[in-house]
């Protein structure tokens, strides 16, 4: 049955991760987002581990694990002695010597409980419950993934962005030392110019290795999260794209009806309910059926008896009621009662949670689409500052300390920029994922 809804994500997930915001994009050794997520879907060890939880919840969720069916057992021996006797009856005396004993018994037993005061019914309702936990269960497990897969492939994204930040910033620095070898050559420029130059160069590249080792890094953990070797290797799309317009409202509404933590704590207090059903069952009489069918025979050499076989069906009603306890079941019920209350609170508690972060999570992503809005802005002006900067630099109206500054400041600029889009991305997942918008497309999985 795991099989059948395996195939079946595939049409559901595929639609979902379009609201990331990535298309297909053919290039070597490239991974889209949609391929990762069903690479980690399929290969993802706690996916694994949870689809086998929920396969047992369902296995679990059984009218004969319920108690609603009869059991039935065989057994048969078969036992041989060799005795000496001796023995008087009536006045005679008799003995023997190696007398030969055997006896067969072979019976099928029946016990079916006919009535337990509904307890089998609620223990059958509370399997099911359970089973739709274990499914809850799973589909967040599958939710965490998609998110931290989705965090995972776009911070490899934005170091990428870094890099290439770096790579450009690194062209920028060789174009000014060969300006300043070229002043020194003429004799208009400086040796401390020159080696300064030189220096910030090396910083340039420092930070551009620092960079790739964080790449590096960055792709070990989406690997790890795939189930991958950590050396795979892969390329991903080149830009964050944001989803700049998702519903505060809708969001918030799914929150109340889709999100599955919500969910699961909701069943906890169904489950809650159904133990206090369970317990005051036990309130009720109890009847059991009781049925089988017998095969004796027995042959005794030495005995006035020589030879006895019988057969026989039977079958019997036992009324069981439990008439005083020590008052358990009330101290039972009672302590029922205040663990189903402190579901109630639980639930509360999870809904005020989700509620809080919800909102602290939208204003985030209002304010990282504010900031990305923003930062593009200062990198247009940064981007004509630098330009301007290094023609005045070859030029010689400015110093190589102001080309530096300008240097430093559509660096910044531009990092800015890469960490907002990122920011809005995260903040975009989180609510998807709070709103349950992950759990409706993986519910059929």
């Amino acid at each position: 049955m795991m099989k059948v809804k395996q195939k079946r994500v595939i049409s559901f997930i595929l639609p979902a991760l379009l609201i990331f915001g990535l298309t297909t994009v053919k290039a070597q050794n490239l991974l889209t987002l949609e391929e990762a997520v069903l690479i980690g879907l399929e290969n993802n060890y706690n996916i694994q581990l949870s689809k086998n939880l929920s396969e047992i919840s369902e296995n679990n969720r059984s009218l004969g694990n319920a108690g609603f069916l009869p059991t039935l057992s065989a057994t048969a021996t078969s036992t041989e002695r060799v005795e000496d006797s001796d023995f008087s009856a009536g006045g005679e005396s008799r003995s023997t010597i190696g007398a030969r004993n055997s006896n067969r018994n072979a019976a099928l037993n029946l016990d079916w409980t006919l009535f337990d005061g509904f307890q089998m019914f609620t223990s059958y309702d509370r399997l099911g419950v359970l089973k739709e936990i274990g499914d809850e269960e799973l589909r967040l497990q599958m939710e965490l993934l998609v998110a931290n897969v989705t965090l995972g492939y776009y911070n490899i994204i934005r170091i990428n962005e870094q890099l290439i930040i770096l790579e450009n910033n690194i062209d920028v620095t060789e174009e000014r030392i060969l300006i300043e070898e070229t002043k020194v050559d003429l004799g208009s420029g400086s040796e401390y110019d020159l080696l300064q130059a030189r220096s910030d160069l090396n910083a340039d590249r420092a930070a551009f290795l620092r960079e790739n080792n964080s790449l590096t890094e960055a792709k070990i953990v989406l690997n790890q999260l795939l189930s991958r070797a950590p050396g795979s290797e892969f390329n991903v799309s080149e830009e964050i794209i944001i989803d700049r317009n998702l519903p505060e409202e809708v969001l918030y509404q799914r929150i109340m009806t889709e999100n599955t933590q919500l969910s699961i704590a909701r069943m906890e207090m169904d489950i809650s309910n159904l133990e206090i059903r369970a317990i005051r069952g036990e309130r009720f009489p109890e009847i059991s059926l009781t049925s089988g069918y017998s095969f004796n025979r027995s042959e005794n050499d030495g005995g006035f008896i020589r030879f006895n076989e019988s057969t026989g069906f039977s079958i019997g009603l036992t009324a069981r009621v439990n008439l005083f306890d020590g008052f358990n079941v009330k101290r039972r019920v009672d302590n029922a009662k205040i663990q189903s209350k402190n579901a109630e609170i639980n639930f509360e508690n999870q809904k005020l949670s989700l509620e809080s972060d919800f909102f602290t999570i939208f204003r985030s992503y209002q304010n990282s689409i504010e900031l990305v809005d923003l930062e593009e802005r200062n990198l247009e002006n940064a981007e004509q500052t630098v330009d301007i900067a290094l023609e005045r630099f070859r030029l010689g109206s400015i110093s190589s300390l102001e080309l530096r500054e300008a240097q430093r400041t559509f660096l910044q600029a531009e990092n800015r920029l890469i960490n907002a889009k990122f920011d809005a991305k995260v903040a975009e997942t989180e609510l998807l994922q709070l709103s349950g918008e992950l759990g409706r497309v993986l519910s059929d999985y």
